[in-house]
C-alpha cells in the first residue's frame, strides 16, 4: 500500500475516542466532555466544598465517563501534600499458612472500617526478602506498617525505626519492640504444653522442628521445650531439626522416623507446628504405631488439619485473626494521633492462647 489510501476509513481524529493504548488521564476525561481539568478534579474530589463548579448531573457524567474510559485517579500528588495515603502495609511470612492469612483478614477488617486499605507482601520466611519489601512499601508512603515477628535484618530494622509512621510487630512478645507489639510468648506457650503433657504422665519427650536460625518463632518454641524439660529435670537432648522453615508434613514424617530410630523409648513428641505433627502422625499410622498408645504427638497453631484428622492433634490454639484485628485497631489509633499531631506512646498488647489436649496425647 506504500502510504496510499487503502480504502479503509481513516482513524478518528480524537485520540480519546480511539481504542486507548496508554494510561487515560484527567486531561482525556476533560477533552471527552469539553470541560476543564479543574472541573474534573473537583468532581472527583469528594472532600471539596466547592460544588458550584460542577452540578450533580455533570459530576455524574464525569464519573460515568471515568468508568467508561477506565480512568484511575492518581493519588500520588495528594498523598505527598496531605501525607495521607489512605493505606497501610503489612508483611507476613507466607500466603499458604492459614494462621497468617487469618491475621491478614483480621487486620483488613479492622482498618477497612476506617476507610483504610491494606497493601500486603510475604517473605517466604526470608529476612532479606522482608528488607526489600519494607523498602519498597515505604516508598509508597503508607500511614503505618505491620510486620510479623521481631527478627529483622539490621537494615530493615533501621528502615522501620526511621520510617516516620507507626510500626506494629505481631505474633511474638518482644523485649525491645521497634514501636507497638501485639503477640504472645511462643516459648511460654510450648513450656505450658510440655507441663500439661508431664501432668498426663509423659516423661521421655522430644522436640521436632526446623533449623532454629530459619524461623524465630520456631526457635522460641524449641527454647520453651528445653526450658520446661530442664525445669522438670528431664532429658533435653531428644531434638531434631528438619531443614529450614516452614517445615513440611513430609519433613515431619521423616523427622519422626529419625527420632524413633535414635530414641526408640520416646513417649511423646512436641512438634513446631500442626503440619509437622500431622506428618509425624501419618508416619506412625504407616508403621502401625498406635497414637497415643505407643507415642503421643502434639503440635502448635490449632490449624484445621489438627481438628480434622484422627486422632485429633493436641496443640496450642492461638487467636490468629484476633492478632490482626487488635494490631489494626492499635494502628488506627496511632495513625489518627499522628494525623492530629498528638503523641502516642508505644503499646504492647498481650494476646491469649490455649492448650488444647486432644486424642493424640
Amino acid at each position: 500500500m506504500n502510504g496510499q489510501n487503502s480504502g479503509k476509513s481513516a482513524p478518528p481524529k480524537n485520540p480519546v475516542a480511539a481504542e486507548s493504548v496508554g494510561q487515560v488521564t484527567m486531561a482525556d476525561i476533560a477533552a471527552k466532555l469539553g470541560i476543564s481539568k479543574m472541573t474534573v478534579s473537583r468532581a472527583l474530589n469528594r472532600s471539596t466544598r466547592r460544588r458550584s463548579d460542577a452540578s450533580e448531573a455533570l459530576r455524574q457524567r464525569i464519573l460515568d465517563t471515568c468508568q467508561d474510559m477506565g480512568y484511575v485517579l492518581d493519588q500520588t500528588a495528594r498523598t505527598f501534600s496531605s501525607k495521607r495515603s489512605g493505606f497501610i502495609a503489612t508483611i507476613i511470612p507466607a500466603l499458604n499458612n492459614s494462621n497468617f492469612s487469618d491475621t491478614a483478614h483480621g487486620l483488613t477488617s479492622a482498618v477497612e472500617s476506617a476507610g483504610m486499605q491494606v497493601l500486603m507482601g510475604y517473605t517466604d520466611y526470608d529476612m532479606a526478602t522482608e528488607e526489600k519489601l519494607i523498602r519498597t512499601m515505604l516508598m509508597r508512603r503508607p500511614e503505618g506498617i505491620v510486620v510479623t515477628g521481631g527478627s529483622h535484618t539490621p537494615a530493615a530494622r533501621k528502615l522501620l525505626q526511621s520510617s516516620g509512621v507507626p510500626v506494629v510487630e505481631t505474633w511474638d512478645l518482644l523485649n525491645a519492640p521497634i514501636g507497638h507489639n501485639v503477640g504472645f510468648s511462643n516459648a511460654q506457650a510450648v513450656r505450658q504444653l510440655v507441663l500439661a503433657l508431664y501432668e498426663k504422665g509423659y516423661r521421655r519427650m522430644g522436640f521436632l522442628g526446623g533449623i532454629p536460625e530459619s524461623d524465630a518463632r520456631g526457635a522460641d518454641r524449641r527454647q520453651g521445650f528445653l526450658t520446661a524439660m530442664s525445669e522438670l529435670g528431664l532429658d533435653t537432648t531428644c531434638t531434631v531439626a528438619m531443614g529450614n522453615a516452614p517445615v513440611s508434613m513430609e519433613a515431619g514424617a521423616q523427622g519422626l522416623a529419625q527420632m524413633m530410630a535414635k530414641w526408640p523409648d520416646l513417649e511423646a513428641v512436641v512438634c513446631v507446628s500442626d503440619h509437622v505433627a500431622f506428618g509425624a502422625l501419618a508416619e506412625c499410622q504407616r508403621r502401625a504405631w498406635p497414637v497415643p498408645g505407643k507415642l503421643a504427638i502434639a503440635g502448635f497453631g490449632d490449624f484445621e488439619i489438627s481438628r480434622s484428622c484422627h486422632p485429633q492433634i493436641t496443640t496450642v490454639a492461638v487467636d490468629s485473626a484476633g492478632i490482626g484485628k487488635v494490631a489494626g485497631q492499635l494502628l488506627l489509633r496511632a495513625i489518627l494521633a499522628a494525623r492530629s499531631g498528638e503523641s502516642f506512646k508505644p503499646e504492647t498488647m498481650l494476646m491469649p492462647y490455649k492448650i488444647e489436649l486432644r486424642g493424640s496425647t
